[in-house]
């Protein structure tokens, strides 16, 4: 359940996508050929459905958010929100574009289908739930086919209106490691920061935050307190925190996924090391070995040269 400020009360356990989404409410073939013209164009929609006031607002939030992290989600795929006041509970907007638009995607590839989202912040926890049901829904291959082949908007509301709310288990969060991790970054570099840099690193975390779910933070917040960080990279199959290895099917999970995982050990967040840091720690490890290799081998070359016999 879900109370909202006002009293009212969701039971989202019972609650799937097509009850905030109408046939009108999506955009069969989206005009826009970038990202910022899809979103406005999105926007537009609510605007005249009158489910959301202030289209201004929500577009700058929206934006703020992007240029955090991009909302695309690969394989074709984007879910850019905003928590700002709604005429109701949540407001929805779904865009198709056939040609696809560049939305700076994890994978490259452009984005077909844009499922825009701005709730309430009246209603802690919502967003969460109802994307950790759209991870779980589109991650399957199936899905996304039937999805990007519906000949019609109504097909398309058919497709979508299938996706539950879903509540994920207590040591995975669904998709959310990387804002996990920048938050972290942020929290630390919050506490060095000089002034003048101190108000837009706020207003990124503040982004964040609005984001999570408040289990999740509150979790987050005590490890921060008493550690002074809560989320930890797994490399090679070993928590970078307490130094101990985590299941082999637990590692293959993190690696292949954004999901965040508690590790069993010291309780830490677990999420994923970048391959590009993994790759840079193996250069320096090499290169701080060299000289050492270099020189057990001089010495095992001049301890071979005195056991040789003289020649006659």
């Amino acid at each position: 359940m879900i109370k909202s400020e006002s009293g009212l009360t969701m039971n989202l356990r019972e609650t799937t996508f097509g009850e905030f989404l109408k046939p009108s409410q999506i955009i069969f073939d989206l005009k826009s050929r970038d990202k910022l013209e899809a979103i406005e164009e999105l926007l537009d929609s609510l605007v005249r459905l009158k489910l959301i006031n202030n289209k201004n607002l929500t577009l700058t939030r929206i934006v703020d958010r992007e240029n955090l992290e991009s909302t695309a989600l690969g394989h074709g795929l984007a879910v850019p929100h905003a928590r700002v006041d709604t005429e109701g509970q949540i407001a929805v907007a779904v865009g198709r574009s056939a040609e696809g638009i560049d939305f700076d995607a994890p994978d490259g590839q452009p984005v077909r289908l844009i499922i825009l989202v701005v709730w309430n912040p009246s209603l802690p926890g919502l967003f969460n739930h109802l994307f950790a049901g759209l991870a779980s829904f589109l991650i399957k291959p199936e899905n996304r086919f039937r999805l990007f082949n519906s000949r019609d908007k109504e097909e398309l509301h058919a497709v979508l209106s299938e996706i539950r709310f879903s509540f994920p288990r207590e040591d995975k969060i669904i998709n959310r490691a990387s804002l996990l991790k920048k938050l972290q970054d942020i929290e630390i570099r919050i506490r060095r920061a000089p002034k003048d840099r101190l108000e837009e690193l706020q207003k990124h975390r503040n982004l964040i935050r609005e984001e999570l779910d408040q289990s999740l933070l509150a979790r987050f917040d005590l490890l921060m307190d008493r550690y002074g960080y809560a989320v930890a990279e797994v490399v090679d199959g070993v928590c970078r925190s307490c130094n101990m290895s985590v299941s082999t099917q637990m590692a293959s999970a993190i690696e292949e996924s954004n999901d965040i995982y508690v590790c069993e050990n010291c309780g830490k967040y677990l999420v994923a090391a970048r391959k590009e840091k993994i790759a840079r720690e193996k250069v320096e490890k090499a290169r701080k070995e060299k000289p050492a290799a270099q020189a057990e081998k001089a010495v095992k070359a001049k301890e071979a040269g005195k056991k040789k016999p003289a020649r006659k």
